[in-house]
């Protein structure tokens, strides 16, 4: 018989009585029990339509976030030793902490667009590889020039690194696999900053400054290998230089340097000062040139639409906010237990990590809170402790002790800058359509880089009005009028994430906004 032929229809054999009975006795055995006509049946549970991806790219985007992050920070306590090993100037040193700056955040919209035309895995990997060869350089620099222009090339390796990892995250997963991968990058982001002195101070004092650039090294070079075999290839459209908008690139990369540049140099010269005034107005000149570009090119850096998108405005409004904060009090901290209280380089890196451990609680609390209250809940509640732990901050002084003048600050604050980190990163990115995935994120981390700049600049601009921090009894009292500004800034942020964050809970993997 062909295996394509019909089956002959034949009559069913006869079944034994003996085997219809046993098979009535199995049937009853394992037939489950009638519920009463009047009980409760369970509610079906709708299936996990989600696909669950590999953690492998997660894995690789938070990498990239760490290095760039603790970059930030960890130059802050090898900054006297630095200067010392170098014959760099007082002047010299801020820009080693400015160039980095300047170049990330000044270039993060651009790389935020070349994310969105080309093939994200190629912007990582190029990132990347700028990133971990300007560590290399950055540790045998002879000179100040040599050191700020390897750390500027860091930015620049961070400027594309950035937007990519983080667009990598948003088109790979979907649901809860996003949220909690967005979770997990703010968090991540936050610990960084506060680990980046711990860990600053301790290669110092134990292996000399060098080994704060060179320890990206190794990373760097882990990273790029796994990411030529786990990260997803993409065929991406041929793109001409018209669509990367350059023109507005070029002016909202000066107009940021130029304003870094102003407020780098505001605490030595003067907001008042000729050179201070000047470096403010060509930045303004050059920003709403950047403005004026945005509305008239075919394809602009940055849409003008962008800014009717009310959950990004608003969380990065709040990221530039709570990383100023972090930042600056990372840096008047640093300068009290060094300069006030003793610390060496690695006591006070090790005094930080308290505050670290809070993060990650708070952190953890937003991560879980987030998913039954509204994100500006927990944004302003977050706020509020940071003010807070500012003003006990501020009661700091030479007499004070570390269990009971600074632990209780630093623990407040840590748990409320990780209930804020979490918050605005979920929220900005809330309904972000992938093709547009790398615009946001440079626009968002972009609020990060600048507000770092911003809070140092001006707190410690503020903090100088007080005495002078390079002097031990003028220390304690520019630390506390740093702290008592910190905490009006954070009650004013507070105001902002209450007034314009989202007022309802945001459901993960929720969409629809579009960003044209």
């Amino acid at each position: 018989m062909s295996l394509i032929e019909p089956v002959p229809t034949t009559q069913p054999a006869a079944i034994p009585p003996q085997a219809t009975a046993r098979a009535h006795r199995l049937q009853r055995l394992h037939r489950r029990p009638e519920a009463p006509p009047d009980a409760q049946q369970p509610e079906a549970q709708p299936p996990d339509t989600e696909p669950h991806r590999s953690w492998a790219v997660m894995a690789l985007a938070l990498v990239a976030q760490v290095l760039v992050v603790l970059d930030i920070s960890v130059v802050n306590a090898a900054l006297p030793t630095i200067g010392r090993s170098l014959n760099l100037s007082s002047t010299d040193l801020p820009w080693l902490v400015t160039a980095y700056l300047l170049t990330s955040g000044g270039g993060l919209l651009l790389g935020g667009r070349i994310a969105d035309l080309l093939p994200r895995r190629r912007v990582f990997l190029a990132g990347m590889t700028v990133f971990t060869t300007a560590s290399l350089l950055s540790g045998f620099a002879g000179g100040a020039g040599e050191l700020v222009a390897a750390r500027a090339a860091q930015g620049l390796g961070a400027a594309l690194m950035t937007p990519a990892a983080l667009s990598l995250i948003m088109t790979t997963y979907s649901g809860k696999q996003r949220a909690k991968g967005l979770a997990l990058w703010g968090a991540v982001g936050s610990l960084s900053v506060a680990a980046g002195v711990l860990l600053g101070g301790a290669l110092t004092t134990w292996a000399g400054w060098q080994l704060i650039f060179w320890v990206n090294v190794p990373i760097g070079a882990v990273a790029l290998i796994v990411g030529m075999h786990v990260l997803p290839r993409e065929t991406a459209t041929p793109a001409g230089l018209s669509q990367f908008d350059l023109p507005g690139a070029a002016t909202a990369i000066a107009g940021l340097g130029a304003l870094m540049y102003a407020i780098g140099g505001s605490t030595a010269h003067g907001w008042l000062s000729v050179r201070t005034l000047l470096a403010l107005a060509v930045s303004a000149v050059l920003l709403s040139a950047f403005a004026r570009i945005e509305t008239r090119v075919a394809r602009p850096l940055l849409p003008p639409q962008t800014w009717k998108i009310q959950t990004l405005v608003s969380g990065t409004t709040v990221m530039l906010g709570i990383t100023g904060l972090l930042v600056a009090a990372v840096y008047l901290l640093s300068i009290l237990m060094q300069t006030v209280l003793g610390f060496s380089a690695l006591q006070a890196g090790l005094a930080f990590l308290p505050m670290a451990l809070a993060l990650g609680v708070g952190t953890h609390i937003a991560s879980k809170a987030l998913g039954h209250l509204a994100p500006r809940l927990v944004a302003t509640t977050g706020m509020a402790l940071a003010a807070g732990a500012a003003v006990l901050l501020a009661t700091a002084d030479a007499t004070s002790s570390y269990a009971g003048g600074l632990l209780p600050g630093l623990l407040l604050l840590g748990l409320g800058l990780g209930l804020v980190f979490v918050s605005v990163s979920i929220t900005a990115m809330h309904g972000i359509p992938p093709q547009h995935a790398g615009t946001a994120s440079g626009f968002l981390m972009t609020g990060h880089e600048v507000g770092a700049a911003l809070g140092v600049a001006v707190l410690s601009a503020v903090a100088s009005t007080a005495g002078d921090l390079t002097d031990a009894v003028g220390a304690v009292q520019a630390v506390s009028r740093g702290f008592a500004a910190a905490a009006i800034l954070a009650g004013a942020f507070a105001v902002v994430a209450f007034w314009r964050m989202p007022a309802v809970r945001i459901e993960a993997g929720a969409g629809g906004m579009h960003m044209h």
